[in-house]
């Protein structure tokens, strides 16, 4: 993981004067990416506290964290706050709308904080009525209170949330709305949930929402109930809940989706990975695009046009790239590499991420690396409708369906079915090329 230093003159701190606040000298003249006061100060506090809840949890086995705190983005006219469960699987993100921020227009910028105990405490404390400040720099995040103010610092980013906001980004740009309902409905589903961590379907049931055991069209899968545990505190505050997912058909197997509580100043919005025991880390949703052709061309075109519009759709990121939809989205695959591109499937639209990281395809994606390895060591043979790749100790067979890998015969293929992304042969086989 990397880690950048700062030192500080002083504390900030709320005086009889007003805020006074220290940054490390930063940005020049604007060290600061946001500085101003929140609209709705309680919803913005439940908010981020889920979020740091989020990031505290572990909804499948323990693992040891160096780091499990929020991310922090200057996006346009918003500020985003992101983490990861500490098993990976479940992301949290909350939007703080323009309507929801009092102050100059967010920079663009991001950086990684902790929320520490006296954060959380002094978050707890916000009422209705008391006022909630945030400052926001590439190295820290100040929240002032009526109790006080609190300055969390940069601190390192785990290198599994690089992987997991690499395939977060990819598995949910497929959704859409399925399922809406309003805040008393989503209380009433959320407070009858049963402590379940198999696999369950959700549709709509006249006003409100049911669990049924079987998938059908339009509805959405949530496994591990208790994963939704976070968006309890802010549906008494919320609109509506509207949940995200992919198309389904009866017999089709664990799917991610996406849970979002709206009010007029912020959304809060879980994204579920397809099974409590999957982290997003280990999806392989973005493998294939990877291992296209001119993927580092089409990322630094993409990286330019972020930089000027934070936030664009695919098809603007095409316009204004001149790149073909499939090189769009390898570009969007090498720059997720790096943490640097996210998905917001209320609006959807990519958001750009100021990450100090370069893109890592292979470091942060082991069967990339092997495939490459399998590559220059000569190991991919080709055929029309065929290809063989020589492993380790034994050789494999990758059908071929118009020149594209479909399928292998290797034991890791026979298990995941296409469900985590393509096998290393298969994408040996994609970095080859097709035969003449």
């Amino acid at each position: 993981m990397s880690v950048a230093t700062y030192s500080y003159a002083r504390s900030s701190a709320l005086t009889a004067g007003g805020l006074d606040l220290q940054t490390s000298g930063g940005c020049g003249t604007h060290p600061r990416f946001f500085d101003g006061f929140m609209t709705t100060p309680q919803t913005v506090a439940l908010g981020l506290l889920a979020v740091a809840e989020v990031a505290r949890a572990r909804y499948y086995q323990r693992t040891d964290w160096a780091s499990l705190d929020p991310v922090v983005t200057g996006s346009d006219d918003m500020l985003r706050f992101e983490s990861f469960s500490g098993c990976c699987g479940v992301y949290a993100r909350m939007d703080v709308l323009p309507s929801g921020l009092d102050g100059e227009r967010p920079e663009h910028g991001t950086t990684n904080v902790d929320v520490n105990v006296p954060l959380q405490l002094a978050l707890a404390r916000v009422g209705g009525l008391d006022p909630l400040h945030l400052a926001v720099g590439p190295q820290d995040l100040t929240v002032s209170t009526m109790d006080g103010t609190v300055v969390e610092r940069k601190v390192p980013l785990p290198g599994r949330w690089l992987r997991g906001f690499a395939q977060v980004h990819a598995i949910t740009a497929g959704m859409e709305p399925r399922l809406r309902v309003d805040a008393a409905q989503a209380a009433d589903f959320l407070r009858r949930l049963p402590k379940d961590r198999g696999t369950l379907w959700v549709v709509p049931a006249g006003r409100g929402l049911r669990l049924t055991s079987r998938p059908v069209p339009g509805a959405v899968c949530l496994t591990g109930t208790d994963r939704l545990g976070a968006l309890r505190a802010l549906v008494r505050h919320a609109g509506t809940l509207t949940v995200y997912g992919p198309a389904v058909r009866p017999g089709s197997g664990p799917v991610a989706s996406v849970w979002e509580l709206a009010t007029p100043t912020l959304r809060l919005s879980l994204t579920l990975s397809p099974e409590p025991y999957r982290g997003f880390s280990g999806e392989g949703a973005v493998l294939a695009a990877l291992a296209a052709d001119d993927v580092a061309d089409a990322a630094d075109r993409i990286s330019e046009v972020l930089a000027q519009a934070p936030t664009l759709d695919a098809d603007a990121l095409a316009v204004a790239t001149g790149l073909a939809p499939e090189q769009v989205r390898s570009g969007l695959a090498l720059l997720g590499t790096a943490g640097r591109v996210g998905y917001d499937a209320a609006e959807a639209t990519y958001f750009h991420r100021v990450m100090p990281f370069p893109a890592a395809a292979e470091k942060l994606n082991p069967r990339l690396a092997g495939a490459r390895a399998l590559v220059e060591a000569g190991a991919v043979t080709l055929t029309a409708d065929l290809a063989v790749v020589r492993g380790t100790g034994a050789a494999y067979q990758v059908r071929l369906a118009e020149g594209a890998p479909a399928g292998c015969t290797c034991p890791w293929w026979a298990k995941h079915r296409g469900d985590r992304g393509p096998c290393r042969h298969q994408l040996a086989v994609t970095l080859t090329g097709t035969p003449s």
